[in-house]
């Protein structure tokens, strides 16, 4: 309970408050700063961390979601795996609702017959290729750093199981950073930087950031985390002061975690990936490397190629760029609720949109 009493603090938030207001008057423009992980987005509706800030100061949601940055076309690939006879397909819950492009969705899929399994871990897949040794099972491999060493554990501890394979759709933070850094267009003055990809990463992965004069922040998911790194992030820019400064000091070092990122690169190398909002990126991706090629659903199943068709009215892509909130959206509350979504903003529980939605921010 320690830390959730430290980081629920009423008066340190409070304190917090004050001094961000006091930095932001100092600064005496407007501050644009993005996060860039589902899980602060959540927390900051969660916690009403908007409405606390000055105007001045204006929080911004970037492609943090990896259900929400995960491309049309491979939304696609998927619904293709799921549909073939006799395939169990395993995934974390929040891809279940994400609709295709004729509106289906593995949910959909799963009422009509299909085998989708909800897992909470890859290693829960191994176990149901091991207890269903002649079926094909399929883990969707949707997620950022965090969750790409414990597929790749996954994939070593398979040993030669032939029927387990893994659609790598995982995503690396550093590229997509790269590519909104490269946009001058949204004039993004800090991040707050993710907190779960950080303990693996560490500091480095957000080197780019800094050196295009940009301020830093990795901060945990507490109000008082949130707020501190706000906190941070503006005195960072009154001194302009470039570094990436570590809030969320009780589980980030700066060098991370070097046995997860091994544990990763033994298996997967990097290749180019499309992501929703940002198109494809040299190197944002993460491929199989030839020793563990077996385990690759891709190559297993010969999936096709798929269109990269934006939706009509959705603006999910111009949301995980920061160049939109998720008002704007002409869909927004009205064609695409939580209840019956169009784009993957409205689906996760980390998506801007079904934040907005839910917290009204």
């Amino acid at each position: 309970m320690k830390h959730i009493d430290e980081y629920r603090n009423p008066e340190l938030a409070r304190g917090l408050v004050k001094g961000i207001a006091q930095r932001a008057q100092t600064l005496g423009r407007e501050v644009r700063l993005m996060e860039i992980c589902g899980s602060h987005t959540h927390a900051i509706g969660h916690n009403g961390i908007k409405g606390l800030l000055p105007a001045s100061v204006k929080l911004l949601s970037g492609p943090g979601c990896p259900v929400c940055v995960t491309a049309e076309s491979d939304i696609e690939r998927c619904l293709y795996l799921a549909a073939q006879p006799d395939v169990i397909t395993a995934s974390f819950g929040d891809m279940l609702r994400v609709p295709g492009a004729n509106g289906s969705s593995l949910q959909q899929l799963r009422a009509e017959g299909a085998d989708v399994r909800i897992v909470g871990s890859p290693l829960d897949a191994l176990a149901m290729a091991r207890q269903n040794p002649d079926r094909p099972v399929v883990f969707l491999g949707v997620g950022f750093e965090t969750t790409a060493p414990a597929v790749a554990a996954s994939l070593i501890a398979a040993g030669e199981l032939p029927n387990f394979t893994v659609l790598s759709l995982h995503k690396l933070v550093p590229p997509a950073l790269a590519a909104l850094l490269a946009d001058a267009s949204l004039k993004i003055d800090g991040f707050i930087c993710p907190g779960h990809v950080s303990v693996v990463t560490g500091t480095q992965a957000y080197d780019e950031i800094v050196e295009r004069g940009r301020a830093a922040v990795i901060t945990g998911f507490e109000p008082v985390d949130i707020l501190e790194g706000i906190y941070m992030l503006l005195g960072q820019l009154i001194e302009e002061r470039y570094q990436t400064e570590i809030q969320y000091k009780r589980l980030v070092k700066p060098e991370g975690n070097a046995k997860a990122v091994a544990v990763m690169y033994s298996v997967f190398e990097t290749m180019p990936a499309t992501w929703r909002g940002l198109g494809e990126l040299p190197a944002s991706g993460l491929g199989f490397k030839p020793a563990y090629a077996a385990f690759d659903a891709a190559s297993r199943f010969a999936l096709p190629s798929f269109a990269e068709v934006e939706r009509p009215g959705c603006s999910c892509g111009a949301i995980l760029r920061g160049q939109l909130s998720p008002a704007d959206c002409p869909l927004f509350g009205v064609a695409c609720t939580p209840l019956s979504p169009v784009g993957p903003c409205m689906v996760s529980s980390e998506g801007a949109c079904s934040s907005a939605h839910k917290y009204g921010c």
